[in-house]
């Protein structure tokens, strides 16, 4: 790792009352960074204290196995302890020859919403704020224009004169999220998933800003779910329950597509809109969709080059 970031972990006597993001600001002004700490300063009073243990956490691509391990041992020993359920933390790895891609079908998408639910309870969303990574927006024909659409509809669907475009994150090729991020907290995967370490964000919301999609979300409490409905098959760089004051975004359900499973949103669809697969196979379903039907993107003239596509039939 660079430099500055082992002189990041100098101050160590402060550890015992000061959360990781305060005593990183501390760390980046003693270093000259006063316009970053200056950034964050605003999410100071937002951050949880943290253990010793969790502060002195390495950066999760610098984790041996055993690390690892040891880590997950306490992420569900603490689930428990804060919520009262059993759960399992792992890490399933990218799949060589693999990278993942999504289509909608926008001629099948109804508005009906199934897939939102689905993303909530799959990835252990705070009940209260009933969080998704997923916006379903309501569209006025002949526009792909966000700012004409209502992701906040209650009526029946579908309605006349209307067609319903999903939201999400969009994987994309050249993620402008990634670029921005100070600490190096979120990057992709060989499969194309960008992901998140939660553990070592900040909470600048740098990434946040910068994803011309708005399909990252700022944790702003820790969530509040049920144990009877927490979800216990999580994966570390996936669903499992985030902290407060990170941020957090779609993961294409890697827990479960790395292991050869469907997204959850996918699963949930009742019309049969959503296609997922391997980009890389040339036999794949969504290859031949990629080949044989009129697809586009959104904001393709931004350059990031999303891998989740749209098409009518």
């Amino acid at each position: 790792m660079s430099d500055a970031r082992d002189e990041r972990r100098i101050p160590l006597p402060v550890l015992g009352g000061v959360s990781r993001r305060t005593a990183l600001k501390g760390a980046g002004a003693a270093l000259g960074l006063a316009a970053f700490g200056a950034a964050i300063s605003p999410l100071a009073h937002f951050a949880e204290n943290t253990s010793l243990d969790e502060f002195l956490q390495k950066h999760y691509k610098e984790l041996n196995e055993e690390d690892k391990r040891a880590i997950f041992a306490r992420l569900e020993a603490e689930t428990k302890e804060r919520y009262g359920a059993d759960v399992r933390v792992r890490d399933p790895q990218p799949i060589p020859g693999v990278r993942f891609g999504y289509a909608i079908n926008l001629s099948l998408c109804n508005g009906n919403g199934r897939c939102v639910e689905a993303c909530h309870r799959e990835n252990n969303h705070d009940r209260d704020a009933n969080q998704s990574y997923i916006r379903v927006f309501e569209m006025p024909k002949g526009t792909t224009d966000l700012a004409h659409g209502n992701a906040s509809y209650e009526h029946d669907v579908p309605q006349e004169g209307k067609y319903y475009l999903p939201v999400q994150c969009f994987q994309c090729e050249n993620p402008p999220c990634v670029d921005v991020c100070p600490v190096e907290a979120t990057w992709q995967e060989e499969d194309g998933i960008v992901v998140v370490d939660y553990n070592w964000c900040i909470g600048c919301r740098y990434c946040q800003a910068a994803c011309p999609y708005h399909a990252r979300r700022f944790n702003w409490k820790e969530p509040e779910i049920p144990a009877e409905e927490i979800n216990p098959d999580q994966g570390y760089l996936s669903n499992r329950i985030r902290p407060a004051g990170v941020v957090e975004k779609c993961h294409f359900c890697l827990h479960r597509t790395r292991e050869g499973r469907m997204p959850a949103c996918l699963e949930a669809c009742p019309t049969g809109a959503r296609l997922f697969g391997n980009l890389l196979d040339p036999d794949s379903d969504i290859r031949w969709v990629l080949a044989n039907k009129r697809c586009f993107v959104l904001k393709e003239e931004l350059g990031a080059r999303p891998t989740l596509f749209y098409f009518f039939d």
